[in-house]
């Protein structure tokens, strides 16, 4: 089988495009360059990364492991001291690794494992683009990952998500790598990379790799190669496992018993110190049950068709262009390429058919797409030669909005009470405005850079510099600040003040509150049900209550409302019936 990675091209085959000095300045820098691009992703993944309160399902992995680091059992997570296995232990460990770095178990060492992962799957992309096609399309494909809008999100958010990503990129990397000795030892690390990636999140460190290689190797050599193999009687089998070679070899006896030992590991000693299958089951009901029989988050099977461009924005809006020029592409008599092509668009296509063709579908459940469209797209910008018409037409378009966009951004400087009615004009003004127009400038005059002599290498340097001042204006200035308007964590530390004999005689009821921020030594009760309540009340003396406003009426006891999570004017009725409230019972009339 032909390797898929083609070495960085000579300066003889690239100098009749590109001047001299050009590449032998990209070629000579490209450790600088490549430098350069992590540095400023890691500006945005990591500055100010624990200014703001951990929100929704960031407490899961930030209580975790906080109850980790109490009960010193690292083999068995619990929320509020009730097991929650529904992930694997990987991240969880990783969280905890991060206390070392931050110094306390906070709001940054639970993000900040996705924040490394975030700027390791920058380096990995760039270095799979790089061995795929060339230098430029590298360092295009990591600004279009580090940029792109959920990228970005996710990992600046305690998650597993983007750890899925990096593994995913780290087996692909070694797989192109190591193409051309399909049966070498490297089929260990490959394993190995799996295991552990599968250890973050779930089996899809093992299914997406293998979906994506084992899906290139039967089409490496086109559609009509695999038609013509699979119709030819009882040779097919012998083809497709030579075409499996990584797969389907003696070093795979050895390699896929390591990896299953490793990921296994973990769950046997959990096993065998709890006394309890729990884990590994609910890990095969999270990956495999819900899968074929999905129990929640039953979306509509276009979904991925749309939110594709809310995750990669901005993006998302040249991806049109790029898929359409990447088939052109195909079908074109460029030898050096097509193994490239069909490699980052079997990466595309496969990861979009298995997320699109599962029962469960969550709009972030697709995330590992964003490689390979930024390959895609930074490959269209960055190419040598004119794009094909439709290509070209679409390219147009998606910058076209772009720019439009960017133009009508300056309204987010606008008082809202000049433009919004009723309660919302009462939202404050948007944070740092006077670096908001600064940036907001900046990013005009890259449109007209690119508008003043237009090219795709123009659109991607425009579109990469508006793309990377609203993502840092967003993430590091607009939300840090926003986050003075979220009441949830100064109404646990409040509640910690109030509460001078510590969380002894306090419960929940229907809600599990800001757990986190709590920092409870033990298990809080929590009640779901106004009779368990009433009785645990009268057996075990409790005295203070957390609940949301909206469940009030069903606690029939004398109380007093002490605290409240803080409301503000734009919110409707039903967020401030989901406020959270400290209540302190009325003690026992006296006989």
């Amino acid at each position: 089988m032909e390797p898929v990675s083609q070495p960085p091209p000579s300066a003889d085959v690239i100098e009749a495009v590109v001047p001299r000095e050009g590449v032998d300045s990209l070629e000579a820098r490209w450790r600088w360059y490549f430098a350069a691009v992590l540095v400023a992703t890691a500006v945005l993944d990591c500055a100010r990364l624990g200014a703001r309160a951990l929100w929704g399902s960031e407490g899961r992995w930030a209580e975790i492991a906080r109850e980790m680091l109490v009960t010193h059992n690292y083999f068995w997570p619990t929320i509020n001291g009730r097991s929650y296995f529904d992930k694997p232990l990987g991240s969880y460990w990783l969280v905890i690794a991060s206390t070392w770095v931050t110094g306390a178990m906070n709001e940054a060492a639970a993000r900040l494992p996705c924040a490394v992962a975030g700027i390791l799957a920058v380096a990995f992309l760039m270095m799979l683009a790089r061995r795929l096609y060339d230098s430029r399309t590298a360092l295009a494909s990591g600004i279009i990952l580090a940029t792109s809008f959920s990228f970005v999100f996710f990992s600046r958010t305690a998650s597993a998500d983007v750890a899925t990503i990096t593994g995913e990129l780290a087996a692909s990397l070694l797989f192109v790598r190591n193409q051309h000795r399909p049966a070498g030892w490297w089929v260990i690390g490959l394993w190995t990379i799996m295991a552990v990636t599968s250890q973050m999140k779930g089996l899809l460190g093992f299914v997406l790799p293998i979906l994506i290689i084992g899906s290139y190797c039967c089409v490496a050599d086109g559609w009509i190669e695999l038609g013509t193999r699979l119709i030819d009687g009882p040779a097919r089998f012998e083809w497709l496992v030579e075409r499996n070679r990584w797969l389907f070899n003696p070093r795979s006896l050895v390699a896929i018993p390591i990896g299953v030992a490793i990921y296994y590991a973990p769950f046997a000693i959990s096993s065998h110190l709890q006394g309890s299958h729990r884990g590994i089951q609910l890990v095969l009901q999270e990956n495999v049950v819900r899968y074929f029989r999905p129990f929640d988050h039953r979306e509509p099977i276009y979904l991925y068709v749309y939110i594709i461009f809310e995750l990669m924005a901005p993006w998302a809006i040249l991806l049109p262009a790029a898929l359409a020029d990447a088939h052109r592409r195909r079908s074109a008599d460029d030898v050096d390429c097509k193994r490239s092509d069909r490699f980052t668009l079997t990466f595309f296509w496969a990861t979009f058919v298995f997320f699109t063709l599962s029962g469960s579908r969550r709009s972030y459940y697709i995330l590992p797409i964003l490689p390979a469209a930024a390959i895609l797209i930074a490959r269209t910008l960055t190419r040598d030669g004119p794009l094909p018409k439709l290509s070209r037409s679409l390219l147009s378009l998606g910058f076209g909005i772009i720019a439009l966009a960017i133009a009508v951004s300056i309204v987010a400087i606008v008082p809202p009470h000049l433009i919004l009615r009723g309660p919302l004009a009462t939202l404050p003004n948007a944070p740092d405005q006077m670096l908001y127009a600064i940036l907001w400038l900046v990013s005009v005059a890259g449109v007209f850079y690119a508008l003043r002599r237009y090219s795709p290498r123009r659109v991607a340097i425009s579109t990469g510099i508006a793309a990377y001042l609203a993502m840092i204006y967003l993430y590091v200035f607009a939300m840090p600040a926003v986050d003075a308007f979220r009441g949830e964590k100064s109404f646990a530390l409040e509640t910690v003040a109030l509460l001078h004999d510590g969380t002894s005689r306090l419960a929940f009821y229907k809600t599990l509150g800001p757990v986190f921020y709590l920092n409870s030594p033990s298990e809080i009760p929590r009640f779901d049900n106004p009779a368990e309540l009433s009785a645990a009340i009268k057996k075990q003396k409790l005295h203070w209550i957390i609940t949301r406003r909206r469940d009030l009426a069903q606690i029939r006891l004398p109380a007093a409302i002490k605290l409240e999570e803080a409301s503000f004017p734009w919110e409707g009725a039903s967020q401030r019936r989901d406020k959270q409230v400290l209540i302190e019972l009325s003690p026992p009339p006296q006989n």
